[in-house]
């Protein structure tokens, strides 16, 4: 298709329609449940490669970083290369990697697959909405948008499930293994079915920036900054922590420098002026460090302390997840009539009483009386928060820009996330082996879940003291079946 050719108009009732919603849920969902299920599958990944706590932490991190790293460059490509052409070639790129994890035959092999993991995802992820929004028929536009969300929202609900299942049963491998058949029906569909999407005319501010090297520079800069973080306890301030620490702040500070200067940089910093969209990204920082923390310490402390099964550990965190797929929408309708500034209140106090909860659960605990209080909480006030927090980052800039505000959003919650991985064990001092010590583990996880709960805290008064009604409504079906604990959802903006 070329640049000048007319948007595509299909409609969601026909079987192209059906194939192409097919095709966008199979490619995205991959990518969320391997966020969700991977972290179930630790305990027994350590114990099967005899690896330490790092090494659970790159297991996560790796995948984290390069994605983190490269989707707002992979939504790039796809607006420069086509939409379709850039996602398969995300799917392709994702089974392929899944498959080396899958046959890893020791650590280091895993967390380069799971770096070459988050690359493939970078590129399906923003992709896969994005198909969506320029191939359907404006009127079937928003019905296909939350026919996506609310299927996408059920696959994010059943992945702890799922990788405790896959676990307990054929083993961890298959957490990985898993996504092949899925991108063996999702790739086919989409070369058959799915029209290919080149936007014509001006880009909207923001998008098909093809910036490689703000992109390495972020990345790097991320990499250097978690290596540290992960490396110091084992180390301590020497030379192998101090210098990948140095080095990745100076790069922060290139890629700074970079964007400020290029004509067409991948991170405009100049929508960082609008008041209200930089204090909501801050705000985004707090709380998804928070959660991301949580949900990588939680699992381990329900196996290896509470003594639960993968599956078991998996399906007690179900009602999160299933919380925000049934009280979403009514949580976004309530944020537009009060405003946003006190549900993204609300919302981390609530995240945070929850965290506190979860420090009574240790080993002994009771399931309905331990652990699901602080999980029916959790849930709460993340219903309260997320679709509120997106639509009060696309509410603070112009319609041109929310594509580009909403991957700025969603890639500073997975860095955030990163960043937490990596700096959580260093701050509630646990050892590389801490995980293999029950007693040592739950200690040290007591104290992760106030740090937590202290990042939540902060995230609630920043809110409150920022964060006004926003000077356009915005409701967006993706917002309101979001379940995904690792990033708000993404919009690809007006198409």
């Amino acid at each position: 298709m070329s640049d000048s050719a007319p948007a595509p108009a299909v409609r969601l009732g026909t079987p192209t329609g059906r194939a192409v919603l097919l095709t966008a849920v199979l490619g995205s969902g991959m990518a969320m449940l391997d966020s969700t299920v991977v972290n179930v599958a630790l305990p027994h990944i350590g114990r099967d490669l005899g690896a330490d706590l790092a090494v659970l932490q790159w297991t996560v991190n790796a995948y984290m970083l390069t994605l983190a790293g490269l989707l707002l460059l992979g939504g790039a490509l796809g607006d420069r290369f086509g939409r379709r052409r850039v996602f398969v070639i995300g799917v392709v790129w994702f089974a392929i990697a899944s498959l080396l994890c899958g046959i890893a035959p020791h650590a280091g092999v895993l967390i380069a697959a799971r770096a070459l993991q988050g690359v493939g995802g970078a590129l399906l992820t923003p992709g896969s909405l994005a198909l969506i929004q320029s191939v359907f028929h404006p009127d079937d536009r928003a019905a296909a948008v939350g026919a996506w969300s609310g299927l996408g929202g059920v696959a994010s609900a059943v992945g702890p499930f799922v990788g405790g299942w896959l676990v307990d049963g054929p083993g961890w491998r298959w957490v990985f293994l898993i996504n092949l058949p899925v991108a063996a029906v999702c790739v086919p569909v989409a070369l058959r079915y799915v029209p290919e999407t080149v936007p014509g005319g001006p880009r909207p501010e923001g998008r098909g920036r093809f910036d490689v090297a703000g992109a390495a520079l972020g990345a790097l800069a991320l990499g250097g900054v978690t290596y540290a973080l992960i490396a110091a306890p084992d180390h301590g301030a020497s030379a192998s922590v101090i210098v990948p620490a140095v080095v990745g702040l100076g790069l922060g500070v290139a890629f700074v420098y970079v964007e400020g200067r290029r004509t067409d940089p991948m991170l405009p910093l100049e929508i960082f002026s609008v008041r209200q969209f930089s204090a909501i990204n801050v705000v985004t920082l707090f709380v998804y460090a928070a959660f991301s923390g949580f949900f990588f310490l939680s699992v381990l402390q329900l196996q290896v302390v509470v003594g639960w099964s993968a599956l078991e550990a998996g399906t007690a965190l179900l009602p999160t997840t299933v919380l925000m797929l049934l009280l979403s929408a009514q949580s976004g309708r309530l944020a537009q009539r009060l405003g946003p500034r006190l549900p993204l209140t609300v919302g981390p106090l609530l995240c945070a009483a929850g965290m506190v909860l979860m420090t009574r659960v240790g080993a002994g605990a009771v399931y309905w009386r331990d652990v699901l209080p602080a999980l029916v909480v959790l849930g709460l006030g993340m219903v309260a928060l997320v679709a509120p927090l997106t639509s009060t980052v696309l509410a603070s800039v112009d319609v041109a820009r929310a594509g580009l505000a909403s991957g700025i959003n969603n890639a500073a919650a997975r860095a955030a996330g990163l960043i937490a991985v990596a700096a959580l064990p260093l701050l509630a001092g646990m050892g590389p082996d801490v995980y293999r010590d029950p007693v040592a583990f739950s200690a040290t996880f007591r104290r992760a879940m106030f740090w937590c709960a202290g990042s939540l805290l902060l995230g609630a008064v920043l809110a409150w003291a920022t964060v006004r009604r926003a000077g356009r409504p915005v409701c967006h079906p993706e917002c309101e079946y979001h379940c995904g604990v690792s990033s708000p959802p993404l919009d690809p903006g007006d198409v």
